[in-house]
């Protein structure tokens, strides 16, 4: 492949998974101050299969959609208010967070073919702790809340067993997709 043909291809794989950002964010729970959303799964796949410069450029197309008021945040919500309130937090660590799981991917897969248990703790420890290490201190800040247990249970704990089934899902459509298009797996693209 050319290199205009590979860019191409990344800006177009860029743009569909800004587009499926969206999607998942549209698909919410409210339990609470912070819902329940697809977003973290999408941003996991984001890293995962684009890589870290261009999951972190889809990640940033999406949350400039948002910025100028475009409703793809969750409960079809926009703007600046959104970004900078509470819930901000979350929204800049999944930018972190593909940022880092793509890189991460990228090492692992220079020097070997990445395990489904490779992939997992990738997930949980690269995106999912990353971004509740962002949003929930961004959460306590904004909303001027003071630490504790009740409030950690309620915004951070409440979270994680969606955030295992997520990494769970997330494990199996990334390998499930590097092995069925190898052009996809990090050992693949690594020069590109």
């Amino acid at each position: 492949m050319s290199s205009s043909s590979i860019l191409i291809r990344n800006m177009v794989l860029a743009a569909l998974f800004a587009a499926l950002l969206a999607v998942g964010s549209q698909i919410s729970i409210p339990i609470g101050p912070v819902p329940i959303t697809l977003q973290t799964l999408m941003v996991l796949l984001t890293g995962a299969i684009l890589g870290s410069r261009w999951g972190a450029i889809s990640v940033i197309v999406w949350i400039l959609l948002a910025a100028v008021g475009a409703p793809v945040l969750s409960g079809g919500t926009g703007g600046m208010g959104v970004l900078f309130g509470p819930t901000g937090g979350y929204i800049f660590g999944f930018l972190i967070a593909a940022f880092v799981v793509g890189l991460i991917i990228e090492r692992l897969g220079r020097n070997k073919h990445i395990s489904w248990w490779h992939l997992f703790l990738v997930f949980m420890i690269g995106g999912e702790l990353i971004i509740h290490a962002v949003g929930f201190p961004w959460f306590l800040i904004a909303s001027n809340l003071p630490f504790s247990m009740d409030l950690f249970n309620k915004v951070f704990l409440v979270f994680l067993p969606g955030d295992i089934a997520k990494a769970i899902l997330a494990t199996i459509l990334t390998f499930s997709l590097f092995r069925a298009m190898p052009s996809f797996a990090p050992q693949e693209r690594k020069n590109k």
